[in-house]
């Protein structure tokens, strides 16, 4: 593995393929952390902008400029990630550490540990409503979660020297399984973002044109708030409930239950019972906003 130190950093060359939001954040921040930052794009404009934004040093469209990397992020679309390091194999070293940054664990990390014993699955949880390379950002991941899922095949030093090519960029790391992940982000990610698009298709459903007009012309925080995820990447929100299909039912199953006793409570006009929901709730939030 060929590395240098940066005072009391070891900075190494590192892969990114798929230049999006999250693979152009990454590169801006390994780059400002002295790291050579190699990158891979489907699109050659999308490797000319990311050189360009100081996201990379190199970018290219072909895989093979990621031959001599130490580490490299998978941040492709989950529905490419398999065939993408199907396309890898052959020209990395056994000893490239991979990871990628799907927003579901169990899929990939059953998919793609069979194929490299150095795979260590990985969920940064960040992000905006923006995508592509213009969107990147510095700093984008400090202060939030960035969850690793390792299994008990995953070796030792790989999740090691992962953590800490990551802590630098200030994110709070959490280890569980990858079934353990999938489970708790349906409730706090995949369910938001079905319940804020349907949100917004519930709006969209008002029948008189000038009482939509209006509901824009005031739609203020709390709608800009509530909308936000469901307003984003349509391919984002499909992935998740694709390839996290189990849990997101699941959890979609017991929020309309409890939208079903709300229902109940008004339609009742049990304004007791429905206050001490909402207490509930409020007294709850904070546990979920560390």
């Amino acid at each position: 593995m060929d590395t240098t130190r940066q005072g009391e950093l070891m900075t190494m060359k590192i892969g990114i393929v798929g230049l999006g939001l999250i693979g152009g954040s990454l590169g801006l921040d390994l780059r400002s952390l002295g790291h050579q930052v190699l990158g891979v794009s489907r699109q050659e404009r999308t490797c000319k902008i990311a050189v360009a934004r100081g996201a990379t040093d190199e970018a290219a469209t072909d895989l093979a400029l990621l031959a001599d990397t130490d580490l490299i992020f998978i941040c492709t679309p989950i529905a490419h990630m398999r065939s993408t390091v199907s396309q890898l194999i052959p020209h990395i070293s056994l000893e490239t550490i991979l990871t990628d940054v799907g927003s579901v664990k169990a899929s990939i990390v059953q998919e793609i540990a069979p194929l490299w014993r150095n795979f260590v699955g990985g969920h940064p949880m960040a992000g905006t409503t923006e995508s592509g390379i213009e969107a990147a950002q510095h700093g984008l991941f400090a202060g939030n979660p960035y969850v690793l899922t390792p299994t008990e095949t995953t070796p030792s030093d790989a999740i090691a020297l992962l953590e800490s090519i990551l802590r630098p960029l200030q994110v709070r790391l959490h280890r569980c399984q990858p079934e353990a992940h999938d489970r708790a982000v349906a409730w706090i990610s995949h369910l938001p973002v079905m319940v804020s698009a349907s949100l917004i298709a519930a709006c969209l459903s008002e029948a008189d044109p000038d009482v939509i007009k209006l509901a824009q012309a005031l739609a203020s925080s709390g709608f800009r708030d509530t909308s936000r995820v469901g307003g984003g990447n349509p391919e984002l929100g499909l992935m998740m409930a694709r390839y996290n299909r189990a849990e997101v039912l699941r959890s979609l199953l017991v929020y309309r239950e409890q939208l079903d006793r709300i229902i109940h409570e008004i339609d009742h006009e049990n304004w007791t019972t429905l206050e001490e929901t909402f207490q509930q709730n409020q007294a709850a939030r904070p546990k979920f906003m560390k």
